[in-house]
């Protein structure tokens, strides 16, 4: 209801309508407010005569229309009416609303009237308004002159009156029982029959929910207070005849007209329809306009709550990334510390390393300086003695002494072996600039990445997925990964890793549905899943450019990419010959594992000498070899005369019959009994030739440079043959 409260206040007063009156250009205004922002325009220059004048372009010069018409959107319709003497500019003001509006024109009277002051009305009357008089909308600024019937040619907006007046109603007091006796309680229902407010007691006692009352309806006190309170629709009366009633409504201008309006005035050439009939279609149109507006609130109340939970994980996150930032700092620090601790042990090495050396040489040199001082006090005795015999005995080793601790003394033995100056310097201008090049970096991992539906499809047994980053996300991202699962609601299992953001996933299973989802990553992790697309493979194959599906039958071609090299394709990869003498394996491009499956191979070319065989393999079967001659084969090799069966090199069930230029190899793999039959020429070649099969198998043959053959898919299953229980459809892995 607050809301509506700002719909039901004057532009200009910012009080609640009173009298509201509809400009043309569909705002409304208080009357009173509306004589308010009147401004009288000179009479001695019109806007006609001002441009007839052409003594220069006045603010009133865009007022060449009708004097109840409207500007085009183009025109702002605000002046400022300066230039004219009688009219002098003053400034604008604003409404409580924050609207601009014009003040109020107070007339001043002539000075040979002035001391006449006596003789005007009472200032509490509203005086006559004046000849050629403006007004301007608050809202939009679009201005108009009034024509001789001033304000009274506006239409009262008697829809807004009532509906300032019930909403008033309603912000009334609360209502009180009207039966209670002491003390009337607060009324919690009303009965439209009745007319009775009651509380509950009241109810329960005179109002009884059984009987003849039973039938009445209760309503809320505030709904009835209004449907009580609300007077009888008026009718509303014409502005141009004000004794007639609004009966017509006139399609070209849009208002309501009265039956004079049709019969005299200038409605009478136009489209006109009854009232009540554009009433209810006004009133329809509103409503469905009302209800793409109501999705538009309905989307920003959801928009608000979701910037409203977004404060409140902004607030969380801060606190989070603060004390994250913290930890890493204070983990900074403390490795500065245990660096500054073993930087400080190995000072305090080289402080006693330095101070062991010094001491050392210190007590060496006390020794040797004692020594040679006791050597020099007992040179000096031995001088004093008087016996020069015995003198002579000594003197010479006493001066080879001598040479020899003064040669102790030499060069060196008076230097410092230490330097008392600590040769370390600590570099620290690598981890300063570190420390100022410190920042943040992303270390987000990526968002979900969002599936672009328009391109993802299936054809055939293929799948096609396409994905991007969200649009706000700037996280860096350095690959995607791409997972299916197995078509039957198994676990899911990466088929693509990779920067591309579309991929294309053969070998699938024909009738099946997957389910597909995407995730980015980089060097910080990986992402939340995208949503999961499910996607369906086709029933059956799809036929090559203008070629009819008929039945349930699969559509495929040989595989250049998993054949051996020295295979030679043409005719769209349907058509193999070989370039080598020894037989070369040539695979299928679809796989089968369930259903019922039928192609043939058509011989172009053969000289009667080479063994082609046909059957079917498993993925990782050699290449270089015959197809048969390893596990990984099931094949029949045929001559001009006969053929076998081989799996694994072993030859089993030769029968006659051979092949010749034109003849028609058929294979026929039936999964619902776990067997494979071939046909030559359309007749069955020898018994099953292979049972107990399960898994996925190719479509292979083997060829040397003396045959071509081509491929037929998309065949229907021989008459001859009912399939099994299981369901036909093929599936491929």
């Amino acid at each position: 209801m607050e809301e509506l409260e700002e719909e039901l206040k004057c532009p200009v007063c910012g009080s609640f309508y009173r009298e509201p009156i509809i400009l043309p250009c569909s705002h409304n205004i208080c009357q009173a407010c509306a004589r308010n922002i009147l401004v009288q325009t000179p009479d001695a220059e019109s806007p006609q005569s001002s441009r007839a004048s052409g003594s220069g372009v006045s603010d009133y010069d865009y007022l060449d229309l009708d004097k109840m018409s409207l500007y085009s959107e183009a025109d702002s319709g605000y002046g400022s009416y300066g230039g004219f003497v009688s009219a002098p500019t003053t400034p604008c003001q604003k409404s409580p609303n924050g609207v601009r509006v014009f003040p109020p024109t107070v007339p001043q009277p002539p000075p040979q009237q002035q001391h006449h002051n006596h003789l005007l009305p009472h200032p509490g009357s509203l005086p006559p308004i004046p000849r050629n008089s403006c007004i301007t909308c608050p809202q939009c600024h679009r201005s108009l002159i009034l024509d001789e019937r001033g304000l009274r040619g506006f239409p009262k907006n008697r829809v807004l009156e009532g509906v300032v007046d019930r909403y008033q109603q309603s912000k009334a007091a609360a209502l009180k029982c009207q039966l209670c006796e002491k003390s009337p309680k607060e009324a919690t229902v009303m009965c439209e029959q009745c007319d009775v407010f009651y509380c509950d007691p009241c109810r329960l006692r005179c109002h009884p929910s059984r009987g003849p009352l039973a039938k009445h309806r209760l309503v809320p006190p505030a709904q009835g207070r209004i449907s009580r309170r609300t007077s009888p629709r008026k009718i509303s009366t014409c502005t141009e005849h004000e004794l007639e009633n609004l009966s017509m409504y006139c399609v070209q201008c849009k208002m309501p007209v009265c039956y004079q309006c049709l019969e005299e005035g200038k409605h009478g050439t136009h489209e006109v329809k009854a009232l009540g009939a554009m009433w209810k279609l006004h009133k329809g149109q509103l409503s469905q306009a009302l209800n793409g507006l109501s999705d538009r609130a309905t989307d920003a109340k959801e928009f608000l709550v979701q910037l409203r939970n977004m404060v409140q994980h902004i607030q969380e996150n801060g606190v989070e990334f603060e004390a994250c930032l913290v930890a890493q700092c204070d983990a900074l620090i403390d490795a500065l510390n245990r660096r500054k601790a073993q930087l400080l042990s190995q000072v305090n090495k080289e402080h006693e390393h330095k101070l062991k050396v010094v001491r050392d040489q210190i007590s060496h040199c006390t020794v040797k300086l004692r020594q040679t001082t006791g050597l020099m006090e007992y040179c000096l005795e031995v001088i004093k003695e008087n016996d020069p015999s015995g003198f002579l005995q000594i003197s010479d080793a006493l001066i080879r002494r001598v040479h020899m601790t003064e040669g102790q003394w030499g060069k060196g033995t008076l230097t410092p072996r230490m330097s008392s100056d600590f040769d370390l310097t600590l570099d620290s201008g690598p981890l300063l600039q570190t420390i100022h090049q410190l920042d943040f970096v992303q270390m987000k991992v990526p968002a979900a990445p969002m599936l672009q539906l328009e391109e993802c499809c299936t054809q055939n047994n293929s799948a096609t997925l396409s994905w991007k980053q969200p649009p706000l996300s700037n996280i860096a991202v350095e690959g995607y990964i791409l997972e299916l699962d197995d078509g039957s609601g198994g676990p899911f299992r990466e088929v693509y890793v990779g920067t591309e953001t579309i991929c294309t996933v053969d070998g699938l299973h024909f009738h099946s549905t997957y389910k597909s989802r995407v995730k980015a990553f980089n060097g910080s992790g990986v992402g939340q899943y995208s949503k999961t697309l499910i996607m369906q493979t086709s029933e059956t194959g799809l036929p090559p450019c203008g070629i009819q599906s008929i039945g349930t039958v699969a559509w495929f071609t040989f595989d250049p990419a998993s054949s051996h090299p020295d295979i030679i394709f043409s005719n769209d990869n349907l058509t193999v010959s070989c370039n080598s003498y020894d037989d070369r394996v040539v695979m299928c491009s679809s796989s089968f594992s369930r259903g019922v499956h039928y192609w043939e191979i058509t011989i172009d070319r053969y000289d009667n000498h080479p063994d082609p065989a046909f059957g079917i393999a498993r993925g990782d079967v050699l290449k270089d070899v015959m197809l048969g001659k390893d596990d990984k084969a099931w094949a029949m090799y045929v001559d001009n005369n006969r053929s076998w069966f081989m799996h694994n090199n072993s030859h089993t069930n030769r029968t006659d019959g051979g092949v010749t230029k034109g003849s028609t190899i058929g294979a026929l793999l039936d999964f619902s009994r776990g067997i494979l039959i071939f046909l030559i020429n359309d007749e069955q070649q020898g018994p099953v030739a292979f049972e107990a099969l399960e898994g996925a198998y190719y479509p292979a043959i083997s060829i040397n440079r003396n045959v071509q053959v081509t491929l037929h898919t998309g065949l229907p299953i021989p008459d001859f043959y009912t399939p099994g229980e299981a369901d036909p459809t093929g599936s491929v892995c």
